[in-house]
């Protein structure tokens, strides 16, 4: 193999090697920001569920609420 041929094949694997990196730090951008917005919208579920369980919370201290007065009210007729 001559010379100039080993050098071709050099540039070559290393444009090769450039091309790959590239490709890589394409991906790990996309996932950087794919992580990010997953992680925002965990954030926003996680906080809603905290809404619904109170909200759960709630209407149950009231149904129970409402049960006792029933009872209360069956008790005196």
């Amino acid at each position: 193999m001559s010379k100039i041929e080993t050098s071709n094949n050099t540039d070559l694997d290393l444009r090769k090697l450039e091309v790959r990196v590239e490709e890589l730090i394409r991906a790990c951008a996309y996932l950087k920001e794919e992580n990010k917005s997953l992680r925002t919208r965990q954030d926003t579920l996680v906080a809603e569920r905290a809404a619904l369980i109170e909200k759960t919370e709630l209407a149950r201290s009231r149904v129970e609420a409402m049960i006792s007065r029933l009872k209360a009210m069956e008790s005196i007729q």
